[in-house]
């Protein structure tokens, strides 16, 4: 069977298909309707009493045709209803209101389009006081650091020193750092991050982002090498400075978490029309219960020095590429980062 146009289903037959077969329905009632009328008015014209069975006809589908209206006439308002009430309970900020299915078989598109709003209004309002809890919780701890510092100062318990205000910069920069991972991450999962895309080499973006963090992997006794296979692509479209964010998050992470004398390698590769990052190390890898939520907000962020958003904008940022990634944790341990991207770009 021929396909119909885009908006309707396989066959030809898509949303309007229920409300076109209503219609006729409707038409061949109205053109019993007016026939059986036509055949009564002519009889009364022409002088003859019309048949009996012609009027046991007209009453017939007239009752019929009453009874048919008001029943779809108390479904449609009962619906109407029903949405109204929920729409009202949304304003009023209770965004777990569903409407479900509904009498009216016209009007059940139209719930289902507000229930998946509702869900959304309510996993970004989840969304935002976790991350107002988040951000709170993280912004405690430096902030109890300075004002105690600061205290001790101005009471002259601890001297005025290098010693002394150093570790404030520090923390300064800690919460600098956090609230700008915050401002990239909501930017992210907002859907209004704008990439700069332009043609890079993928294999000297991963150079220059393995010889920045080299001086690291070495105060930190770890091994960092690139492995860049004779397939890697020369080309790709996407945007370096984000691009170049992936890579510094899974190396700060890989490296953090690296024992000394242990190594982390950096591999690029083609697969299809994608160009795939691998960042392997030889730590002891993500534990099983957390690997489902490795690449969420503030995970593990407590022992181990960072913001714990690391992995869940580089996440955002792949996505926002059109790509994907995944952290594979092998049977011999370590922790296996992969990249894959498109090479022409989202």
């Amino acid at each position: 069977m021929r396909d119909g146009p885009p908006w309707m289903g396989r066959g030809g037959f898509g949303p309007g298909r229920r409300f076109r077969r209503g219609a006729f329905v409707a038409l061949t009632f109205v053109v019993l309707l007016v026939a059986a009328l036509a055949t009564v008015v002519g009889s009364i014209l022409s002088g003859n009493a019309p048949a009996p069975w012609i009027t046991v006809l007209v009453s017939a589908i007239v009752v019929v045709g009453l009874i048919a209206s008001a029943r779809v006439l108390w479904r449609s308002a009962r619906s109407i209803s029903v949405l109204m009430d929920a729409a009202d309970r949304v304003a009023g900020g209770d965004y777990t209101t569903r409407v479900g299915e509904v009498p009216s078989r016209p009007l059940g598109r139209l719930t289902a389009a507000f229930d998946q709003m509702t869900e959304r209004l309510e996993t970004n309002e989840r969304r935002r006081r976790e991350l107002l809890a988040d951000v709170a919780h993280e912004l405690r701890n430096p902030l109890q650091v300075i004002r105690g510092s600061l205290e001790g100062m101005l009471d002259g318990l601890y001297p005025v020193d290098e010693e002394r205000l150093r570790p404030l910069l520090d923390e300064t920069e800690v919460m600098s750092r956090l609230l700008e991972d915050l401002r990239t991450l909501s930017m992210a999962e907002a859907g209004v991050l704008t990439l700069e895309l332009e043609t890079v080499d993928p294999r000297r973006i991963a150079e220059e982002a393995v010889d920045a963090y080299r001086s690291a992997a070495d105060e930190a006794g770890v091994l960092l090498e690139l492995v860049v296979a004779g397939d890697a692509p020369a080309a790709m479209d996407a945007d370096p400075v984000r691009l170049t964010e992936v890579l510094a998050n899974l190396l700060t992470n890989a490296i953090r978490h690296g024992p000394a004398g242990t190594s982390v390698t950096v591999r690029i590769r083609r697969e299809g029309r994608d160009v795939v990052f691998e960042v392997d190390d030889d730590g002891p890898g993500i534990p099983s219960d957390q690997m489902p939520f490795v690449f969420d907000r503030f995970v593990a962020s407590a022992d181990t020095g960072g913001t714990g958003l690391g992995l869940a904008i580089a996440k955002r940022l792949v996505e926002a590429h059109g790509g994907t990634i995944e952290a594979i944790t092998p049977n011999g341990g370590g922790t296996h980062m992969r990249v894959q991207i498109p090479a022409g770009g989202p």
